[in-house]
Formats: C-alpha cells, sequence, structure tokens
C-alpha cells in the first residue's frame, strides 16, 4: 500500500492528464458563469437607476384620508369681529321656534367674549330671524342660524378655545378644519356629549331651560327670533 502511494505521489504527467485536486475546465461552464456574471452587473445598473430616479423625484406623498371631527362650515375671509373688545356684556340668549317653544342660553362672555358679542349683536338685529335648522345629528347636535340655510354661509371670526366642555346642552360656533377661524353666524346645540369636541370649537354657553325642545328640533324647523339680554 505505500508503495502504491509514493508511486502515485510522483506520477509523471503526460499530456492530457488532470493535476491532482483539479479537474479540467468545461468550456460550457464557463460560458454559464460569464452569463450568470454579465445578469448580476445588469441587475445592479438597473437598482441603482431606480434608486437615483427616486431620489430626484418631486412626487408628493398621499395625504391623509379626511375625517368628521364635528359641525363643520366652509370658510369665507376673516372679519374685523375677532378683534377688539366685545361690546356688551350679555349673558342670556332666548331663541324661539316659529313652531313653538323656546331655548333658553346662559351665555360665557367670561370665555368666549368675542363670540358672544358678535352673537348678541346678530340676534339683537334680527339677523338671525326666520332661518333654520338645516342640519341635525341624533344624539350628537342641531345646527342652525346659516343665512344660506345650507350650510355654506356666513362669514368667520377668531376661535376662542376654552376649557368649558361640550356636555349635553353646550352651544358651540361651527368652523371649518382651521382650528383658528370659526364661522361668524352658524352655532350648534348639544343634544348628546359631545366632549370630543372639547377644546377643538369655541364653546359660548349652556342651555338652561328648554333642552327637550332643542332635542326635538327637525332639519327646517325656523328660528322665529333669537334675543340677547
Amino acid at each position: 500500500m505505500r508503495r502504491l502511494v509514493a508511486e502515485q505521489s510522483v506520477h509523471e504527467l503526460r499530456p492530457g492528464d488532470e493535476r491532482p485536486g483539479r479537474r479540467q475546465r468545461d468550456p460550457h461552464r464557463r460560458q454559464d458563469q460569464e452569463d450568470r456574471r454579465r445578469v448580476r452587473l445588469f441587475a445592479l445598473a438597473s437598482t441603482l437607476a431606480f434608486v437615483a430616479a427616486s431620489c430626484g423625484s418631486t412626487a408628493a406623498a398621499p395625504s391623509p384620508t379626511p375625517i368628521r371631527t364635528g359641525p363643520v362650515i366652509r370658510t369665507a375671509a376673516p372679519t374685523t369681529l375677532c378683534q377688539g373688545a366685545p361690546n356688551q356684556p350679555s349673558t342670556k340668549a332666548t331663541i324661539t321656534l316659529e313652531k313653538g317653544g323656546t331655548i333658553v342660553i346662559q351665555l360665557r362672555p367670561d370665555k368666549a367674549p368675542k363670540t358672544v358679542s358678535n352673537f348678541a349683536i346678530r340676534a339683537n338685529t334680527g339677523r338671525y330671524d326666520g332661518l333654520t335648522f338645516h342640519r341635525v345629528v341624533p344624539n350628537f347636535v342641531i345646527q342652525g342660524g346659516d343665512p344660506a340655510g345650507d350650510g355654506t354661509g356666513g362669514s368667520t371670526q377668531c376661535t376662542e378655545l376654552s376649557d368649558l366642555p361640550f356636555v349635553k346642552g353646550a352651544v358651540g360656533i361651527a368652523r371649518a378644519n382651521d382650528i383658528n377661524i370659526s364661522n361668524d353666524f352658524q352655532f350648534f346645540v348639544c343634544i348628546g356629549e359631545c366632549q370630543f369636541l372639547d377644546k377643538m370649537y369655541t364653546n359660548f354657553g349652556l342651555v338652561t331651560s328648554g333642552q327637550g325642545i332643542a332635542d326635538a328640533v327637525k332639519i327646517g324647523d325656523k328660528i322665529k327670533s333669537i334675543r340677547v339680554e
């Protein structure tokens, strides 16, 4: 056995013989390797081109889907009523419905002075007379006072956020998407718990009498008058 091993270890190579531990190269295998190398280079080049194009793109990312956050309206240009001191210290508003019944609201000029002042001016000059409640959401809100009657009317005023909670009976001012700008006509009354609206809408009063009347308001019910004192 040792002699055989020794003879093999010094075996003289002849033309066509393989070297120990190496195989003859297969021309087909070499071509396959070359093809694979070319494919990898092409894939790498394509990837780099895609990355470069992506980095240079200016396309905007998709915007999130809007969600309803409460009573909303369209916005217009801000009015001058967002500025200056309130004209009068109004504390009580009485809404009389054309079909009968009244809703009494304790106003909060200490929390929303400009809103209360604006509301009093609108009410006492008859600007709400004959307008309707155009929106009613059961166990949520009744919304009215829109000159256009469809939720698109009125101009704007500044939002006055406070710590007043939107409990049942709370009275607020409608607004659109900008939290800093509210409508200057449209108001809503909570006929259910609305506390997810806290610190998002102007809260300027609370129903102290006639909550049952408010709960029974239907779309299209007319406001005979609103008077503030």
